[in-house]
């Protein structure tokens, strides 16, 4: 018990207590905005307004997923889009089954997509997803078990650095590919869409909308304190010593490859948790979530707000995907150009990113402030 009390005690001079106290207080604000106020005041939150704030702290916690691994263990994953898939894909598989028969064709055994394409019976890996607890356990182990051999593969072989990046962009485009296959019995090209429930509870209604939102942040909040426990934990220094010196740890006698496994799991199960959590909020999961430019658009989020910092993970999440929600208002087709040109000024003048930028004014006040402070004591 005592065990238990330590590992969920927030440090007061840490950055977690604040970041979740904040995230709560929004969080609440802005689903009272959604239920209790009308749509004629000024606080009142649109429901458009909470599905998108959903979305953003999915993408959060996949920032944070990528940050784990990169920025405290120098795992650079350019796949990691590849987990956030699969989780949706796992979720959106059951969503299919509770559609029943008020799909197009009314067939309450295939979804309309099978029905379709001929398809007479169900596949038998889609057996068990009508069931809730089964969906969320496959969200799970499916991307945690392909991180595991992939990650027991390739770090056994002690495959690093721009190779090791490689490699994950090849898995994921590889998933790409296979998913668009009708054959592969998950929807296609246009992938799996017009979710109607989840848990009895329907997927248009306000309230449904605003508890998704609320288990969102949570999940975030949750998965932030974990991540940040686990790398301030003795564990979590054997991490960074192999992202400073990887031959020096292993000299010292640490397994760095199993280190480096157990971290790319809990990473890519962060990542698919999210996925699962983004699916009834947007209403849909295609094989073009796969796509590599989508993970290599999460290593941008990372670097913007800082890698190795957790929070600005996080902050880089929310602050890129609003802008790309405002531009692409404005000029759709001039967003990746943008999204190119704040990577390369994020490099060139900003290595360590906004959350780097803030402790560093922070610590030049500091010095100022000391400094006058010196002074007046001498006068």
């Amino acid at each position: 018990m005592n065990q238990l009390i330590r590992f969920t005690r927030l440090d007061s001079d840490s950055k977690v207590a604040p970041f979740v106290a904040i995230l709560i207080i929004l969080t609440l604000l802005a689903s009272l905005g959604n239920l209790l106020m009308p749509e004629e005041s000024v606080f009142y939150v649109s429901t458009y307004t909470i599905t998108l704030l959903g979305k953003y702290l999915c993408y959060a916690m996949l920032a944070l997923a990528v940050d784990v691994i990169w920025g405290y263990c120098g795992i650079l994953s350019l796949g990691h889009g590849a987990f956030f898939a699969l989780g949706g894909y796992a979720m959106g598989m059951y969503l299919m089954r509770q559609i029943g028969d008020r799909g197009v064709y009314g067939n309450p055994d295939l979804p309309d997509f099978m029905v379709f394409l001929n398809w007479t019976e169900l596949p038998w890996f889609w057996y068990g997803f009508d069931q809730f607890w089964i969906a969320m356990l496959m969200v799970l182990l499916i991307p945690g078990a392909l991180a595991f051999v992939f990650g027991w593969l390739a770090f056994r072989s002690r495959v690093t650095g721009v190779y090791l990046s490689i490699m994950t962009q090849a898995l994921t485009y590889a998933l790409l590919l296979a998913f668009f296959r009708n054959e592969m019995g998950f929807g296609g090209n246009n992938g799996l869409t017009d979710f109607k429930d989840i848990l009895g509870f329907d997927l248009q209604a306000d309230s449904t909308r605003v508890s998704l939102f609320a288990v969102t942040a949570l999940f975030l909040a949750l998965t932030f304190v974990a991540s940040h426990k686990i790398l301030k934990s003795r564990m979590g220094k054997v991490i960074v010593a192999i992202r400073d010196g990887e031959s020096r740890a292993r000299f010292l006698g640490y397994r760095t490859e199993r280190y480096k496994v157990w971290l790319f799991v809990y990473s890519a199960i962060v990542a698919a948790i999210a996925g699962a959590l983004y699916v009834p909020q947007v209403g849909i999961i295609n094989p073009g979530e796969f796509s590599p430019v989508n993970s290599i658009e999460i290593v941008i989020w990372v670097a913007v707000g800082g890698r190795g910092t957790l929070i600005g993970a996080i902050v880089g999440a929310l602050l890129v995907n609003y802008a790309k929600t405002k531009f692409t208002a404005i000029m759709p087709e001039g967003w990746l150009f943008a999204l190119g040109a704040l990577f390369v000024c994020v490099t060139l003048f900003l290595p360590q990113g906004l959350v780097g930028l803030f402790n560093k004014l922070r610590s030049s006040s500091g010095v100022v402030a000391h400094q006058s402070r010196t002074k007046e004591v001498k006068a």
